[in-house]
């Protein structure tokens, strides 16, 4: 029922180079929004993250055009989306490529469906919640690509739908790929509902059920396979709860969820002072910790504790992730 094709994208954050930001952790704090505009936002509308290479991803411009709606800069929200449809959205199914290099004559084809689930519900939010009329309709083809080429038949059931990386990424025989921090269940359930895509919210459902079942095993991985016999590892990806799993239990409580088992998971790794852990394995050892604002802002999120202030030195994706845990903790509380 969902045929669909996959990019698999692999990330790198924390080297201690690149563009780095201090800024305050408020939603509505003008001055660190503008100073996260001024570290991670080009004129042109680009948003760049310098640890990947000065590298543009449909990721990064989904995140910022829903910061930008949430801090009410119509200008900025205009020029992130204006760059994403002239250089990103070159594809004929209403999907972004992924990423766009410096010097590259065209983007990498291949997609990732983050970006294109918050870019469409960046749009949606910017009509139905600030009025920003001129937006109405952009996400009706994005909407229409992630049914057509973003959903798989979880292999387990026999019509319940899986949300898959990518367009092109592997179904079938081996099983499919998931990525959990891709289930942003408030964006799917909203947009499914705007759109009149049901599919969608059943997607937000099973995806929250897919999540519960992984965290019975343990904290949720960064990548699994999901095969007719159950779970396993994906030869390709990583299993650890690393910088990819650190988004799961931010989702969830900005979708109202804060009760989810995968947001106790990382309610038990958080429950300890100093640096954050920002990777461990299944069973709670940590292999990698992180003192930058963002991850404290996370930790904080999940558990329910103040957020920490204006911090100095972090680069693109936890100043980033700092700026969601604010607007999710205004939106849907905390854990």
């Amino acid at each position: 029922m969902f045929e669909g094709n996959l990019r698999l994208p692999r990330r790198q954050v924390l080297a201690g180079c690149g563009a780095f930001l201090a800024t305050g952790l408020s939603a509505g704090d003008a001055r660190g929004w503008q100073v996260w505009k001024d570290a991670f936002l080009r004129p042109d509308g680009r948003v760049v993250d310098d640890l990947q290479d000065a590298a543009s991803h449909s990721e990064g411009q989904g995140y910022g055009m829903v910061l930008a709606q949430a801090e009410g800069d119509r200008a900025a929200f205009a020029r992130m989306e204006t760059w994403a449809a002239q250089v990103l959205a070159v594809r004929d199914d209403g999907l972004m490529s992924w990423r766009w290099r410096p010097g590259q004559a065209a983007p990498d084809p291949q997609t990732a469906t983050d970006g294109d689930l918050f870019r469409a519900w960046a749009l949606w939010r910017a009509v139905h919640q600030s009025g920003w009329t001129e937006f109405a309709g952009r996400g009706e083809a994005i909407v229409a690509g992630l049914v057509s080429h973003c959903l798989a038949v979880d292999p387990r059931t026999e019509d319940e739908p899986l949300l898959t990386p990518a367009a092109d990424s592997p179904r079938g025989a081996p099983g499919v790929l998931f990525n959990p921090s891709y289930i942003m269940s408030r964006a799917l359930r909203e947009l499914g509902q705007a759109h009149g895509a049901p599919m969608l919210i059943r997607a937000a459902d099973h995806g929250e059920t897919v999540l519960a079942e992984l965290s019975a095993e343990g904290l949720v991985p960064d990548w699994t396979l999901v095969t007719p016999d159950g779970f396993r590892p994906s030869p390709r990806h990583s299993a650890l709860h690393g910088y990819d799993a650190a988004r799961v239990a931010l989702y969830l409580i900005w979708s109202g969820r804060g009760d989810h088992p995968a947001v106790a998971r990382s309610a038990v790794l958080y429950d300890q002072a100093g640096p954050v852990p920002v990777v461990a394995t299944s069973d709670g050892i940590v292999q990698e910790v992180s003192d930058y604002a963002g991850f404290r802002a996370l930790r904080a999120l999940v558990r329910c504790i103040p957020l920490p202030g204006a911090m100095p030195s972090q680069p693109y994706y936890p100043a980033t992730l700092g700026r969601l845990a604010a607007i999710a903790r205004r939106e849907g509380g905390c854990a």
